[in-house]
């Protein structure tokens, strides 16, 4: 039923195809989605890009086979919470909407592997999505962002991460650092051209930082960015000595109070994630 001129869903759908599976709807005039989609227990694939949408039924929460959703390229300014309902759910494309925040209870999607929301009015992200340790692609290019939360990259499953071209962007979280990142655009990226960061060194150890990575948090969260950087560096080069790790670990905690810096006392070692 793609490229048709559909404004509406039959009330009925669900009587007449129960066994439905997948559902491609793309580039009609659909303007709502009928309540009585939830009833379609077993589809899997649901494509309503290219309509005219304005809001979706909270109804689709309960899709529960549900794997792929596309929503692109409507003008949807909220998604439902109920959205979190979807425990199989694994892409959603929400691009080219209206969106000014994203559910917060989407971090219940625990299968949720792809997440596409570019081009919308997000300020923020919310911090509970850090919770998608399944996640393993997040783009949300071409927004309104001006952070990010520090947990962001955390999980190993996310390798993939594009904030391109929001301008109001100033800094990426240290755990992003050694991922594909795109941020072409930001507000980071004039000052990574105006002046390369200086490594930190102590003694005749010198670490050289992603350029890509100018500032981690904000001024009140006491989050040292290059402190913390170097100590990743370092953590992972076997060539410097143990002591001069410890006495390093030591400085920064002391001075910076990095919160991903655990000292033990006992044994005088330090660890770092």
């Amino acid at each position: 039923m793609k490229r048709n001129s559909l404004t509406t869903l039959p009330d009925n759908l669900a009587q007449k195809l129960p066994n439905l599976i997948e559902l491609y709807l793309h580039s009609n005039n659909i303007t709502c989605v009928p309540e009585a989609i939830g009833n379609l227990s077993r589809l899997q694939s649901l494509d309503l890009s290219d309509n005219a949408l304005h809001v979706i039924c909270p109804e689709i929460g309960r899709l529960r086979s549900l794997r792929h959703l596309r929503l692109a390229n409507n003008q949807l300014k909220y998604l439902p919470p109920e959205i979190g309902a979807l425990c199989d759910l694994e892409t959603l494309d929400v691009s080219r909407n209206v969106l000014v925040c994203l559910p917060e209870r989407l971090h219940q999607c625990l299968s949720l592997q792809c997440l596409t929301a570019d081009r919308n009015n997000l300020t923020s992200f919310p911090r509970q999505l850090c919770q998608l340790h399944s996640l393993n692609e997040l783009s949300m290019a071409a927004n309104q962002l001006s952070s990010l939360p520090l947990d962001l990259g955390r999980s190993r499953e996310l390798q993939f991460v594009f904030v391109d071209n929001n301008v109001h962007l100033k800094g990426l979280p240290s755990y992003l650092y050694n991922k594909v990142i795109g941020c072409s655009g930001c507000g980071l990226s004039g000052q990574v051209s105006d002046r390369a960061p200086q490594p930190l060194s102590l003694g005749n150890v010198s670490v050289h930082l992603p350029a890509e990575v100018k500032a981690i948090g904000s001024e009140t969260e006491r989050v040292g960015p290059l402190e913390e950087l170097a100590m990743r560096a370092l953590h992972r080069d076997t060539r410097i000595q143990l002591h001069t790790l410890i006495i390093l670990g030591l400085r920064i905690f002391q001075d910076r109070k990095c919160p991903l810096i655990h000292r033990t006392v006992e044994t005088g070692s330090f660890i770092a994630p």
